[in-house]
């Protein structure tokens, strides 16, 4: 199963396919008793999928077949046993793609001449990958995380260690000075190396960066270069040692803050470009800005959808079962935002219901 999208990957999806082109996204658990309903549910989505390939006057039987095989195909090679929280499925004539998404999904079958990409793009838009440094007086250890996942960095300097061992301790004790652990010389030296390496490292694979420690660490690390000033710090100690995911446990408050503070900024945009009238909203208007290449940033709700039939330059609502319906034209906003180098920004359902659930920052 696929995991990690990149753009290249992302165009490649995107780009449109002989009909029918079949999309099936659904929840998924991690965990018993919950997972037992998945391969049910699944089963219930691929009957959904060939219900709907039979019943298309489009689809000639040997083009349904051929999909249906497809979609049997990205089935046996779904390995529910490792879910994330989502699953899509992607099925068309000579191709299939099964992808395990770190993100909640809605339940959902699709047939168009393209994939439905937006829950891949919701989900790499919250796994933007980050680093974690955690510090301890003996161990500076590095996190690469994407989403809730982290892994420890190994290169580049990291993991660093040394002994806390000080020869000269006793003496030291005896004419009273002996600094405290994160005050000696020696701590100093060693945050400075970290410090050095952590900087050399987010020059070349700039993300961003969560610290925790003890506050004295975290206090020293700021005194002992400029690489973290800018960092998150979470006053965790005991994290040097932990395994990942201990401390993507500890980070995750963290992480959740973080992702309700860029919701805050983008409604903050989008209330500044309502001042200045480079401001638009609802899914009609949207569109039509998309189209033109307009939109600065796009901020939609993360699973609203509405079928619609493309009129004379505008969008007219309409049902699922319309032939002529664009089922999910939110989707191909988003494409054609992305297309035109627009930022895009999902926010939780509800939150811009007096927008029409969907809005955006013009360029002009």
């Amino acid at each position: 199963m696929h995991s990690t999208l990149t753009s290249q990957i992302l165009r490649e999806l995107r780009r449109k396919r002989p009909y029918p082109a079949v999309s099936l996204v659904m929840p998924t658990h991690r965990r018993q008793p919950d997972n037992a309903q998945d391969p049910v549910r699944l089963g219930n989505l691929v009957d959904e999928a060939v219900r709907l390939l039979d019943g298309d006057p489009e689809v000639s039987g040997n083009r349904r077949d051929e999909v249906t095989a497809q979609v049997r195909e990205a089935v046996q090679e779904t390995d529910l046993a490792h879910a994330m929280d989502g699953l899509v499925l992607y099925a068309a004539p000579g191709e299939h793609q099964v992808w395990a998404v770190d993100r909640t999904v809605p339940e959902r079958v699709v047939v168009a001449d393209t994939f439905l990409t937006r829950n891949l793009v919701a989900a790499d838009a919250a796994e933007r990958p980050y680093w974690v440094l955690a510090l301890a007086a003996d161990r500076i250890t590095l996190f690469g995380g994407r989403g809730d996942r982290l892994t420890e960095h190994t290169g580049g300097g990291f993991p660093m260690s040394r002994s806390l061992e000080d020869p000269d301790a006793e003496r030291k004790e005896q004419v009273g000075d002996l600094p405290s652990t994160f005050r000696d010389e020696q701590t100093r030296h060693f945050f400075r190396d970290a410090g050095t390496a952590l900087a050399a490292l987010l020059r070349t694979d700039s993300r961003p960066l969560y610290v925790t420690g003890e506050p004295a660490a975290l206090t020293l690390l700021t005194e002992t270069g400029p690489a973290a000033r800018d960092a998150v710090q979470v006053p965790h100690g005991g994290l040097a040692h932990a395994t990942a995911d201990t401390v993507a446990r500890a980070v995750a408050p963290a992480r959740a803050a973080e992702a309700e503070e860029a919701v805050a900024e983008a409604l903050g945009e989008l209330d500044s470009a309502r001042g200045r009238r480079a401001y638009a909203a609802g899914v009609d208007e949207v569109w039509q800005k998309a189209s033109d290449g307009r939109i600065h940033l796009l901020v939609a709700e993360e699973h609203y959808r509405i079928p619609v039939r493309v009129g004379d330059g505008h969008l007219l609502p309409t049902g699922d079962d319309d032939p002529e319906a664009v089922h999910d034209i939110v989707d191909g906003i988003v494409e054609s935002a992305l297309d035109t180098g627009a930022e895009v920004v999902f926010v939780p359902d509800g939150t811009l219901h007096e927008a029409g659930h969907l809005a955006a920052v013009l360029r002009y």
